[in-house]
């Protein structure tokens, strides 16, 4: 499998396989690479809709002409107890923190979320966090915080000792969407309140009366989606469970 840095011509058949409505998975399959790689380049250059692969090739040339820094010191390699490569698992961190970090979640705190992710245990402390990351106690004191208001993560206290760790499972996005839909109830009530104090026949009232209008909508769609996952899950353990 081919390895180095992307050429002139590899980012050629990128463009042209998003032109034609690939996925990365298959792009990297036409070029031997891993569709991580071609995340990570489509991402860095404008994204699927706005690369280009002249564009994408002269600001390579312009970052490989910026001076050079003293090197930081490698990350760990991420805690893996399955046998796998940890460069494969590093590649898997790096592709889905970036896909986080682009629908709005700060840096550390995806860094943090995907690290817990990848473990296969779902489970860390802050200094098992800190060593693996290499920040601060401090920025992972702020990113697990955000993340438990989420509901993506929950603090469990170790056994025998003073200190937490922090837990993560596959019901994550779960819980995550039971907070969404119960910050968007009271953000309904809060909406159609000031809808009838400004007055509903306005502009002003009805952009939040609209706007209540489709988070109730939202909402409601969230709450099926969540009442099919419970009921997929049930029959799925059903089904384990059977002789």
């Amino acid at each position: 499998m081919p390895g180095g840095r992307l050429t002139d011509e590899d980012r050629r058949q990128i463009a042209a396989g998003l032109t034609e409505g690939l996925g990365y998975t298959e792009i990297g399959r036409r070029l031997e690479r891993p569709a991580s790689t071609v995340m990570r380049e489509v991402t860095r250059n404008g994204g699927p809709d706005d690369y280009r692969a002249d564009r994408a090739q002269e600001a390579t040339r312009h970052r490989a002409r910026r001076p050079k820094q003293d090197p930081l010191p490698a990350p760990l390699p991420l805690a893996d107890g399955q046998g796998r490569d940890p460069r494969v698992v590093r590649d898997v961190a790096e592709s889905v923190t970036t896909l986080i970090e682009q629908q709005g979640m700060p840096t550390m705190t995806a860094r943090v979320l995907v690290c817990l992710l990848v473990t296969d245990s779902g489970t860390l402390t802050a200094a098992d966090l800190v060593q693996q990351l290499r920040v601060s106690p401090a920025s992972v004191s702020h990113a697990v915080a955000f993340l438990e208001q989420q509901g993506l993560l929950r603090r469990e206290r170790v056994p025998g000792e003073r200190r937490e760790r922090y837990v993560i499972d596959g019901e994550i996005w779960l819980r995550s969407t039971l907070a969404a839909v119960q910050m968007h109830t009271a953000l309904v009530t809060e909406l159609r309140s000031a809808a009838e104090a400004l007055g509903p026949a306005t502009p002003a009232g009805a952009r939040f009366r609209d706007s209540a209008e489709f988070l109730t909508l939202m909402s409601e769609t969230l709450q099926q989606v969540i009442d099919q996952w419970q009921q997929n899950r049930a029959e799925r353990d059903a089904a384990d469970g059977a002789p």
